[in-house]
């Protein structure tokens, strides 16, 4: 891979806007922060659903912090590229702009209710069967797969190349070297495998409703198949602010106390070799000091948890960066399969972060029943839309005469004009594939709690 080529300010449609003070790629960012579903991710759950506290993050303020860690990243990777000479003056500023849109999009796919959502989705497709599914999609492995396996990563992709209806059918119409970035997983979902030695293969990437487009984007970009270099930046970024910000979350709502997870750090740094937690702590004494001899006493959880969260992605990013150019020849030859932040010298301390998560965080019996709920309401909504789209005229006209017609009318009229374009120019001449997406675009594109609104409204008013 070359950046020259990597950095293809190009797009699938030209754009009709004429030149001004903006790179190609900062336009990208533009158009999606003002775009319908980056709104949306200010009622979408990062981990605690229809959270009533104000200062835990929803999926909107998560993405802004990946963003500006990916920015970050991209700042300090694309300065030592200029020293090292890998790239030409001004191409920093393109890296940079790329990573901040990819870390804004990267969970825009991402259905109600978080990763639960995701996996109500599988489970309603499940319920249907497998060997129905295989009937209905005529045999077309990767289709079959696309809704067994539905990945919020590949609905990122769909949603800003197709569901965001302007002009045409080209969604946002962002640039090649952006689409690139953005596309976490290089796998189609039926050759995705969670035990794969490349973790860009782990989850699938892409419907097949998006593969010629995966096709030009790789042609364009010339990455092949195997991963953008800035893909592992805003990888790192997430990976960074979601392990720290998840438990700074759960302070805030008195789930796990700072002394707690002070103490759980200090035992998980017995086995962390680098001395990640240590340096960690004490930057954030150091923060909390604020010029003064010592830590005042009477700080609030908080407070420590705040100066917690900053020291830690301070002491991370460095790390993931150090990680970027200690393997930066197989990154660009594409046979480096790692992740920066699992494979560098924090990767201990990060685990233990992800552990605090996992045990004490993302499993408290309010979220869990949040959960649960939100899995019944995705079944339910699913049910109904369903109804209306296997019955859907594929003009995309609806008759409220009978129940199929009216849940067909409930179906966003956006969504139901790709449903009819697409379908009608699917080669393969079945439809059934585009009425399945049409569903799951619906849901998708939904809020925390607009779903379960609509569902009160639809089951007792």
């Amino acid at each position: 891979m070359n950046w020259k080529q990597l950095l293809n300010p190009n797009r699938p449609r030209p754009s009709s806007m004429g030149a001004d003070h903006r790179e190609q790629f900062e336009r990208d960012y533009d158009r999606a922060i003002f775009s319908t579903p980056v709104k949306r991710l200010q009622d979408k759950a990062q981990v605690f659903p229809l959270e009533p506290h104000d200062a835990v993050r929803t999926r909107l303020t998560h993405s802004l912090e990946v963003s500006a860690v990916a920015r970050g990243l991209a700042i300090s990777v694309g300065k030592w590229l200029l020293e090292e000479k890998h790239i030409e003056p001004g191409m920093e500023r393109q890296i940079e702009a790329i990573a901040g849109t990819c870390g804004l999009i990267h969970d825009l796919g991402n259905p109600p209710f978080g990763h639960a959502g995701e996996d109500a989705i599988r489970g309603w497709f499940k319920k249907r069967g497998e060997a129905k599914l295989r009937e209905e999609l005529k045999g077309d492995e990767q289709r079959v797969q696309d809704l067994l396996q539905f990945e919020g990563n590949a609905q990122t992709l769909r949603l800003v190349s197709k569901l965001q209806l302007l002009a045409d059918f080209n969604g946002l119409n962002l640039t090649f070297g952006t689409l690139s970035a953005a596309c976490k997983y290089v796998a189609a979902s039926n050759e995705a495998n969670k035990d794969h030695h490349d973790h860009a293969r782990t989850k699938p990437g892409f419907f097949s409703s998006e593969n010629d487009l995966i096709k030009k984007i790789r042609e364009q970009t010339g990455t092949g198949n195997a991963r953008n270099p800035i893909t592992f930046l805003v990888e790192g970024a997430d990976d960074v602010v979601y392990s720290v910000a998840d438990i700074e979350d759960g302070i805030k709502k008195g789930i796990i106390s700072w002394k707690e997870v002070e103490d759980i750090l200090l035992e998980g740094g017995k086995a962390d070799t680098s001395g990640t937690a240590a340096k960690v702590l004490a930057l954030k004494d150091t923060i909390l000091k604020a010029g003064r001899d010592s830590v005042p006493m009477n700080l609030s959880n908080d407070v420590h948890g705040s100066a917690f969260r900053t020291a830690s992605i301070s002491v991370l990013v460095s790390d993931a960066v150090a990680t970027f150019k200690k393997h930066y020849a197989d990154i660009m030859a594409g046979t480096y399969h790692g992740e920066l932040v699992g494979d560098g010298d924090c990767k201990a301390y990060v685990e233990t972060l992800k552990k605090i998560g996992r045990s004490r965080i993302y499993c408290t019996h309010s979220t869990l029943k949040l959960e649960l709920m939100g899995r019944a309401i995705i079944h339910d909504l699913l049910d109904l839309y369903w109804e209306g789209a296997e019955k859907l005229a594929t003009d995309g006209t609806v008759q409220t005469k009978n129940f199929a017609g009216r849940a067909g009318a409930l179906l966003s009229p956006n969504y139901r004009e790709v449903f009819c374009h697409f379908a009608l120019a699917d080669a393969g001449g079945n439809d059934r594939y585009h009425r399945y997406l049409l569903v799951t675009d619906q849901v998708c594109g939904m809020t925390d709690t607009f779903a379960k609104r609509l569902h009160a409204e639809l089951n007792n008013g």
